[in-house]
């Protein structure tokens, strides 16, 4: 039994002016699992880059190694971007960060506040964003080259987000620049090519005119006299309608944009047999109380959520883990007929197990639609940071095979078999839930949340509105004219 039953007869989910700006077709697309899959062809593409690099993230660190398990052999990235522009004189290549992150993110302070040698060229640019509202990150994570390629996902180009998908707890290439090693991590980034790549490419040149004010003519003209795309690397989808949904908060004269969450709702509301997710955070009631309704149904769909299980510090403990934990509660109470299974993952060690954090953002439903970005589901997702995701909807019974082959090849990593037994055991049981059950059993595998069955709150924490808003805070209208000039909104 197959997970696509009926989705055939459905209408379209994805609609632009709906849950996405624009669908445009991809010649090729591709979902580039774990952090050692992406960099490796980001890495070819880069190399072969002739008039334009577009480079916007949370986060960026030129002294990460794409090519890790070359050992003493890897090149920086910052020391690959000097060498080509250098190499070739029509090169440039435009970074743009989230202003925050020098003091946010995990990168090095100094290089991305006061510059280092590498970026020291006429044709390296690199800029802070300071463009959002207070407390908001521009979130998206998009690599854009020639106006062929684009790369949408959850992975920044930064410390501590490179992994191979065995997730090994011995893997010595798993360390930052420092030499100190790291937690496993799971991630995800698409890549596109065709219409949808030069969509995605336009999006970044308006985003970098919007933030500094300056124009890119060097990358409006499309490069199309040689094939961008990785050799060696085969295209899930071919030929195919892509959707890309936004994020943008209210903001400077930009109206709200919240397309990411309209897809995510969308796609939890059409689900017929299977609702897959895999995130770092779930906190948003929006969310929360759409997948309550569906798991109230008495045949509704599975649910299955893949979560991480740890949160870093006190303040990320408090917002997101105890409110992940209540929301959990929320959905266990609303699990009518035994379809609900929320995970973390774990890989053996001596001692036991170790997590694995869950950075992908991911959603999958039916063997219909599947969604890869940057979006959380928490609530600063819906409409306060910016965001990026790319959506595609399968027409034929071929690309609902290539929706369910990535489904079961995730879960086939979480569960340390292989993806054939996953779909397999799906068709045997009928039902993605119980299938999981029945392959869950080694040390490489998906541990319940405690929260599930454990008595407690379920309604949100008081303060969640100022620590995880949904919406721009208007310190002006908070504060009145106590509110630093700073920390206003179009200070940014």
């Amino acid at each position: 039994m197959t997970l696509h039953h009926h989705t055939h007869s459905q209408p379209a989910l994805l609609r632009s002016g709906r849950n996405c700006s624009a669908l445009v077709n991809a010649s090729r697309a591709a979902v580039l699992v774990d952090g050692s899959a992406y960099f490796s062809h980001l890495e070819t593409t880069l190399k072969r880059a002739q008039r334009s690099i577009f480079i916007l993230g949370w986060d960026f660190d030129a002294r990460i190694a794409l090519r890790p398990d070359r050992g003493g052999e890897a090149e920086s990235l910052g020391a690959l971007l000097r060498s080509r522009v250098e190499e070739n004189p029509d090169l440039h290549v435009y970074i743009l960060v989230w202003s925050v992150s020098v003091l946010h993110g995990p990168s090095a302070i100094t290089p991305n506040l006061l510059g280092a040698d590498w970026d020291k060229h006429p044709r390296i640019h690199f800029r802070l964003d300071t463009r959002h509202p207070f407390y908001a990150a521009h979130h998206g994570k998009i690599v854009c080259i020639d106006g062929q390629l684009a790369f949408v996902g959850g992975i920044d180009l930064t410390v501590r987000r490179w992994d191979c998908s065995d997730h090994r707890v011995d893997c010595a290439e798993r360390c930052d620049p420092d030499g100190k090693a790291y937690a496993p991590v799971h991630d995800m980034q698409m890549l596109v090519d065709g219409e949808a790549a030069a969509t995605l490419c336009g999006m970044a040149r308006e985003r970098w005119h919007r933030a500094t004010g300056e124009s890119c003519e060097a990358a409006a003209a499309h490069c199309g006299a040689h094939d961008a795309w990785p050799e060696g690397l085969e295209p899930d989808f071919t030929d195919i309608p892509v959707g890309v949904a936004r994020t943008i908060p209210d903001y400077d004269g930009q109206e709200e944009v919240a397309e990411c969450a309209q897809l995510t709702l969308d796609m939890i509301a059409t689900a017929q047999r299977a609702i897959y997710i895999e995130a770092q955070y779930l906190t948003a009631p929006l969310i929360c109380a759409a997948l309550q309704r569906r798991l109230r149904e008495s045949s509704g769909p599975d649910v299955v959520i893949i979560l991480t299980y740890e949160s870093r510090g006190l303040m990320e403990r408090f917002a997101m883990g105890a409110n992940r934990d209540r929301m959990l509660r929320r959905l266990a109470r609303a699990d009518r007929g035994d379809r609900l299974r929320v995970f973390y993952p774990v890989t053996p060690r001596e001692d036991g197990e170790e997590q694995i954090m869950t950075h992908a953002k991911l959603v999958i439903t039916d063997d219909h639609v599947v969604r890869v970005g940057s979006s959380n589901l928490n609530n600063r997702s819906i409409a306060l940071d910016t965001e990026c995701d790319l959506a595609i909807e399968a027409r034929t019974d071929t690309e609902r095979a290539a929706v369910a082959g990535l489904r079961h090849r995730l879960l086939g990593e979480h569960l340390g078999v292989e993806a054939q037994e996953v779909e397999q055991a799906v068709a045997e049981c009928g039902s993605l839930a119980r299938a999981i059950d029945r392959l869950n059993t080694g040390g490489r595998g998906l541990r319940p949340f405690p929260a599930l069955s454990a008595d407690g709150p379920d309604r949100p924490l008081l303060l969640t509105a100022l620590l995880d808003p949904a919406r721009p805070l208007r310190l002006k209208r908070m504060l009145g004219d106590r509110a630093p000039r700073i920390l206003s909104p179009r200070a940014g």
